[in-house]
């Protein structure tokens, strides 16, 4: 019997021993488990494609979109309307005109100069007159006149667009190109500016010059188209120096690209100085003629029947 008491303890034993490992080892591989599942869990959280997923479920901000280009205020302006030849006058039989042409080169074409339209004030330009107050036709063929403003550029355009009824003070320019290259337009080519007072054109026809108001002397203007460049500020109203630091490069080219449009030869274009008779005058100041010249050839080229 105690041999049987004995065996059956020890059986006892072994399987409160068996059933102690199997909860110790089974109370272990839980943790183990859910660590495993939580490693999981992570990766899967940082993965790029999670990260794109959580983007299709809440959009990203709206791209802005690009506005549209606002049309410039300064463009181009064709050139067809910008100096044309006023119709021509046959002249007398004794007095043979020279007629020229040129065509614009693609340096031309590829140049874009900004521009803007300030229309002077309808006082302070006039029509321009087929004979002169004595009834002589009026055959001159066009000149172009180089001018500065003495002072910035806006000063000279609130001036143009200021009403005056007085004849001594009437002023305008057809163009206006400011120190960064703008061309200003003004003045209507069709329509007399008043650039010049006293003044005469000496070429190769000789003396120029039309008297069109009785009360005043004769000038220029009847056959000039009057373009001013803006002075740089060291030379604002400083009138009685004869020289400046210059113009800029975008001014000459400006300049060169708009002279390029029209049919005026090089001989036929001078400066408010040349043309003055009252001495006052002595505009534009340190102009570049080489410089001018050499830019206005770029742009055109004389065609073929120039006499």
């Amino acid at each position: 019997m105690r041999e049987r008491d004995w065996n059956i303890r020890l059986a006892a034993i072994a399987l409160f021993l068996a059933a102690l490992v199997f909860v110790i080892l089974g109370t272990r591989q839980t943790p183990e488990s859910t660590s495993s599942s939580t490693s999981q869990a992570e990766t899967t959280a940082l993965s790029p494609a999670r990260i794109e997923f959580q983007s299709e479920r809440k959009p990203a901000p709206a791209a802005i979109s690009p506005q549209p280009t606002p049309t410039p205020s300064i463009t181009p302006i064709p050139e067809a309307t910008v100096i044309p030849t006023p119709a021509p006058v046959t002249p007398p039989p004794q007095q043979p005109v020279s007629t020229y042409s040129f065509i614009t080169t693609t340096a031309f074409k590829k140049f874009q100069p900004r521009y803007q339209i300030a229309g002077a004030d309808p006082s302070n330009y006039g029509d321009r007159y087929s004979t002169d107050i004595n009834g002589k036709p009026a055959t001159n063929q066009p000149i172009i006149v180089l001018h500065e403003t003495s002072n910035s550029a806006q000063s000279a355009i609130n001036t143009f667009r200021n009403s005056h009824p007085n004849d001594e003070n009437q002023v305008s320019y057809h163009t206006l190109i400011t120190l960064d290259g703008i061309i200003v337009y003004l003045v209507p080519p069709e329509k007399r500016a008043y650039g010049a007072g006293n003044s005469v054109f000496s070429g190769p026809n000789g003396e120029e010059t039309v008297q069109t108001n009785p009360n005043l002397p004769p000038s220029v203007n009847n056959f000039a188209y009057h373009v001013s460049l803006e002075t740089p500020p060291d030379g604002w109203n400083q009138t009685s120096e004869t020289t400046h630091s210059g113009y800029t490069e975008a001014q000459y080219e400006a300049l060169a690209w708009l002279i390029a449009q029209s049919s005026v030869p090089d001989n036929r274009i001078t400066t408010h100085r040349a043309v003055d008779r009252s001495g006052q005058r002595i505009d534009p100041r340190s102009f570049d003629f080489d410089r001018f010249y050499n830019l206005l050839h770029t742009f055109r080229q004389p065609s073929s029947g120039n006499s």
